[in-house]
């Protein structure tokens, strides 16, 4: 029998669009024919755990890929309604606001505040201790108290017997505050004088030098109990006009050159400045490879962290090692210490010796 031309692969044809059409069907509906398991661990309840036989051994058993445990509390909330809200990280920036340090038998109180509004709060510290003040100086930023001794909550902070008699050691407390040298933090120093009889003037604060242990561990106690007293006020700080003059000139300058940085002048000893330089390479994260303070110089790498790479090789071979790239040195001229530094011959890296300079003030001051 004669078939019309096209009628055969047209019957043939039906079946495979009626296919298409089903499977088109489903992709267009697929969220509701497929389960969507994304939550499912979520409310997961945990099994039973594995009980292994009496006669096995428990030591030779264990977790192949250890799971932590989540409290059911925590797994409810994987999927919160709101953003949870960030963890409160100035609770740990408070704690290193009032930090105690300690060089050359010195010791300081270091507070990130003006001195104007330290101030104050030091006075009424003060006066909380029993203590008044019998003599005070903003400009000079010192404090000088009335003898300790007719309070006794002031006998206790100064370590006076309990027992008072006419013929014992007259003391005073004397506090100096000063511009630290990071921009914006104040410098406390706290001392004990014994003297004869109620001083009548302000005692000069270079007139005791070289305190013994003993003198150095109370000056530290009472340190921390001033740093734990101005923590707990720092809602109610109020500010010194008097005090405000106590501001100085900056104890760190960057000294430069057509724009570009040559020296660091500081207005310190030679002590605190290499302690200060030594932290501001820690703190900036450059690495020292050798150092002489005697000599006053630091041996650092100050390549670039790409620089330090040393690409596909380290997959075969340890971390590169510090490179000396630039010598950092202290000197003194006249009254501060100038901070200079150069690199090394034959260093190619891509930065230079006023990028390093720069990076160094901006963590001294």
């Amino acid at each position: 029998m004669q078939v019309l031309k096209g009628t055969g692969s047209t019957l043939m044809f039906k079946p495979v669009v009626v296919a298409s059409g089903l499977l088109l069907l489903a992709a267009a509906s697929g969220c509701s024919l497929v389960e969507d398991r994304s939550e499912r661990y979520v409310n997961a309840t945990e099994g039973k755990p594995l009980e292994l036989p009496e006669t096995a051994d428990d030591s030779r058993f264990s977790q192949t890929m250890p799971i932590r445990d989540v409290q059911p509390a925590d797994a409810s909330k994987m999927y919160p309604s709101d953003i949870p809200r960030p963890p409160d990280m100035t609770s740990d920036i408070l704690d290193e606001n009032y930090v105690i340090e300690e060089l050359d038998g010195r010791l300081w109180l270091l507070v990130n505040d003006v001195p104007g509004r330290i101030w104050p709060a030091v006075n009424s510290y003060l006066s909380e201790r029993g203590l008044g003040v019998g003599f005070d100086s903003p400009q000079l930023g010192i404090l000088q108290t009335e003898l300790a001794n007719f309070s006794k909550r002031a006998r206790n902070l100064v370590e006076l017997s309990d027992n008072p008699s006419a013929g014992e050691q007259k003391v005073v407390l004397q506090v100096r505050m000063a511009p630290g040298v990071r921009r914006k933090t104040t410098e406390v120093q706290v001392r004990r004088l014994d003297v004869e009889d109620q001083p009548d003037e302000l005692i000069p604060w270079t007139g005791v030098s070289d305190p013994s242990e003993q003198a150095l561990e109370l000056q530290r106690r009472l340190l921390s109990d001033l740093g734990d007293f101005l923590r707990a006020r720092e809602e109610t700080k109020s500010f010194s006009r008097a005090a405000s003059g106590m501001v100085s000139d900056p104890l760190v300058r960057l000294i430069s050159e057509n724009d570009e940085a040559v020296a660091i002048r500081m207005e310190l000893d030679y002590g605190r400045s290499w302690a200060e330089v030594s932290r501001a390479l820690t703190d900036s994260g450059i690495p020292v490879v050798d150092l002489n303070r005697s000599e006053g110089w630091f041996h650092v790498d100050f390549r670039t962290e790409d620089e330090r790479d040393p690409g596909w090789f380290s997959w075969f071979s340890d971390k590169d090692a510090p490179q000396h790239t630039h010598t950092v040195s202290l000197s003194q001229q006249s009254d501060a210490i100038v901070i200079s530094a150069e690199d090394v011959p034959g260093y190619t890296g891509s930065r230079t010796t006023p990028d390093l300079l720069e990076q160094l003030f901006d963590y001294l001051y």
